[in-house]
């Protein structure tokens, strides 16, 4: 509507993205946080609560928790879109379309958990997997097909890209998806542990993308410039506004979770990004909470199938610290700073070419 307006009243100010995004950050905070307790009345009236795993017995206290406060979020982050951004812009379209297609397949998941009361219920492992791909695939297509996206590959510290997939690039998209998808699900163990890396993740996406879509700056940094690619910010700055407002709610002791289908859209959407920044080797610094939490997973169960002994007193590593008898705000702050910490990094590894 605000890119519309700048068309038909040829008001300036409204053409830059940076303006918008700030509108859409606005506007994404204002209705998430308006929403959400209306949202926690009604799920508290329908029991939509979280079902706890009974293998995380310290879990027990939040088993009266809502979920799915994710659904709000995602409201408030289309909505916010639709109001800032330039919807004719094909890599809009596709940001949204990535946001509402994991948010479904994560929505699915939790709908069947907490009909069943179960948190083992919901979608089988390889029903998610086959959903996650099916929405990777129609992603990674459209790219492709439609957009016509560049399908060269780059490394950190390197100004010209190391190869061209062409069409095997919709391989290792999927993959990219797969990955950052399950990763950020895997991390939203504790509350609000999953909330702020994605908030500083998403943040370095801005920053990269806007820069990409920017001749200029994109020339003086030695970096692919992709033209439109910079209007994806204003999706971003929506997500921040209402990942904070989310936060609101989520941070310690949470009053609601995101659920899969928060963390199923977020780290779909990051997946996006990082593929539009040509920054997926990156995602693994600039999302490096959600990587650890990953790799903990994989070491404890490879190590136990192997030698029959574990790593770690449990996996993803968050648990393994709480066991250790680690407060959990502790472990959540000190999670917070090490993602942190990993963004600077990565802004940096980004400017030396």
């Amino acid at each position: 509507m605000l890119y519309e307006l700048y068309l038909l009243l040829d008001f300036n100010l409204l053409q830059y993205s940076t303006v918008r995004a700030g509108f859409g950050f606005i506007i994404a905070f204002s209705l998430t946080i308006y929403l959400m307790p209306k949202y926690l009345a009604w799920a508290i009236s329908k029991n939509a609560n979280q079902p706890i795993s009974k293998y995380v017995p310290a879990h027990e206290g939040k088993r009266k928790t809502p979920t799915m406060g994710g659904a709000i979020f995602i409201f408030g982050t289309i909505t916010a879109t639709f109001l800032s951004a330039n919807l004719s812009n094909l890599y809009v379209l596709g940001g949204i379309f990535t946001i509402v297609a994991f948010g479904l397949v994560g929505f699915k998941d939790d709908i069947g958990k907490v009909l069943a009361g179960d948190n083992l219920k919901g979608l089988t492992p390889r029903g998610k997997l086959l959903w996650q791909l099916g929405a990777g695939l129609m992603v990674a297509s459209f790219l492709v097909f439609v957009v016509e996206f560049p399908t060269s590959f780059y490394l950190p510290f390197l100004k010209n890209p190391v190869l061209d997939f062409g069409y095997f690039a919709i391989i290792f998209w999927i993959m990219v998806f797969l990955a950052t998808s399950n990763a950020v699900n895997l991390t939203d163990g504790l509350d609000g542990l999953a909330t702020v890396p994605s908030v500083i993740a998403f943040s370095s996406f801005s920053i990269i993308l806007y820069v990409m879509g920017h001749a200029i700056f994109s020339q003086y940094l030695l970096v692919e410039n992709i033209k439109g690619v910079g209007e994806v910010t204003i999706i971003i700055s929506s997500f921040i506004g209402a990942l904070l407002a989310f936060l609101w709610y989520n941070c310690y002791p949470a009053e609601v979770f995101m659920g899969d289908t928060g963390s199923l859209s977020i780290g779909g959407f990051l997946a996006y990004l990082a593929i539009l920044a040509k920054s997926e080797v990156l995602l693994i610094l600039i999302g490096i909470i959600f990587v650890i939490e990953t790799v903990s997973v994989i070491l404890q169960v490879g190590s136990y199938k192997l030698r029959g002994e574990r790593i770690f007193l449990m996996a993803p590593i968050h648990h393994h610290f709480e066991l250790k008898k680690w407060a959990e705000n502790k472990i959540i702050v000190r999670f917070w700073m090490i993602s942190f910490i990993a963004n600077i990094l990565a802004l940096i590894t980004f400017k030396i070419r």
